[in-house]
């Protein structure tokens, strides 16, 4: 090679040793950073994976194909739905995966006429507990604005007051949800956030509820009708109503006070619900349990992608059962209560805004 340099002209001569140094530069470069066992993030890209900059190793224990994460529960159901419960997700590879979709999620909530109460406990305990780590819009329709606790939130979190109208009886201050919600989700859901979890005030957060929720669309089991036949249900039996379901059909009872997806599944399924209640209550007709028993005819015949066990909605007899099975030695399905339906008390009472809850106890 220095010879054939040697006999070239002058400016070919030069050129030629620049190259030449250019490339043994490059070689010893590619040599080092290939073999140098620090440079395993050079090594990947040279061989085509898609290990992002940054990314860190994540520990976590392989799946077992034979061993199910719990025996003792339903984890599957027939259209291969997962259902939730303590000890069948893993939050710290939920979470590293979700973060990869840099996405917000806007919880809803009505704090109408005396459930104004409620408000300020449902806030501070979804601060502590739902999608810690995660952007949060907090979206709450109220008659009274001026109420609404101002609460310290750390950045990519937020309450956003959206005024709603009251009426005199509960039960349509509770199907009014489905309309707000539908027609929030066309106006503004859509724009800001990409899941759309819809909550009652009246319920607390009392340990972790994270994305492991999250899916296209969700329901949650009732508790009451945790473990009876589809006769059971407290489904509307009437044929005339929108919301009828006969006795022979049903997978589970989902309750109303929780359910969520992608902000269009929530706006499909909000919106047919919402022209349900509006063609029965044209008819002089009310479903059994209003905007609940639509949801369930809904859930029925678009079935959800995910459920939520009882966890996510326990309410006191629950409790209590776990309690004294507790005192007695004996297992229970609920491992953790993660949300809590609080009972009513006299103020909210004489407001007449909670005899749905009562009759549900006693259902």
């Amino acid at each position: 090679m220095a010879k054939l340099l040697k006999i070239l002209p002058g400016p070919c001569y030069a050129s030629h040793k620049v190259i030449i140094l250019l490339l043994t530069g490059i070689t010893f470069t590619f040599h080092y950073c290939y073999w140098n066992p620090k440079s395993q993030h050079v090594k990947s890209l040279l061989a085509g994976t898609r290990t992002a900059v940054g990314e860190s190793h994540t520990n976590y224990l392989q799946p077992d194909a034979l061993t199910p994460s719990r025996r003792d529960v339903l984890v599957l159901t027939p259209w291969l739905a997962p259902v939730v419960w303590e000890g069948t997700f893993d939050i710290d590879l939920l979470n590293a995966q979700f973060k990869l979709q840099n996405a917000t999620i806007g919880l809803t909530v009505f704090a109408v006429k005396n459930y104004m109460s409620f408000l300020e406990l449902f806030l501070r305990s979804a601060e502590k507990y739902f999608m810690a780590g995660h952007r949060v819009n907090y979206y709450v329709f109220t008659d009274q604005p001026e109420l609404v606790p101002q609460l310290p939130l750390p950045g990519g979190r937020r309450v956003i007051v959206l005024r709603t109208q009251s009426h005199q009886r509960w039960q349509d201050i509770s199907m009014q949800r489905m309309g707000a919600i539908s027609h929030g989700a066309r106006q503004r859901f859509l724009k800001e956030v990409d899941y759309l979890v819809c909550a009652d005030v009246d319920m607390e957060f009392r340990d972790h509820v994270g994305v492991e929720i999250l899916s296209s669309l969700f329901g949650t089991i009732h508790p009451d009708f945790m473990a009876v036949s589809r006769y059971s249900f407290s489904n509307e039996r009437r044929p005339e109503s929108q919301a009828y379901i006969p006795e022979d059909e049903g997978d589970f009872y989902y309750i109303g006070a929780f359910f969520g997806g992608s902000v269009a599944e929530v706006y499909r399924l909000t919106e047919a619900c919402h022209q349900a209640i509006m063609i029965d209550k044209a008819n002089h007709l009310e479903a059994i349990w209003q905007e609940e028993s639509h949801l369930n005819k809904y859930l029925l015949y678009h079935k959800p992608t995910k459920l939520l066990s009882p966890e996510y909605m326990c309410d006191h007899d629950l409790l209590q059962d776990m309690q004294h099975r507790k005192k007695l030695g004996l297992s229970n399905i609920v491992r953790r209560i993660r949300i809590f339906a609080l009972l009513k008390n006299k103020e909210v009472k004489s407001n007449n805004a909670s005899q749905k809850v009562q009759s549900t106890d006693g259902r």
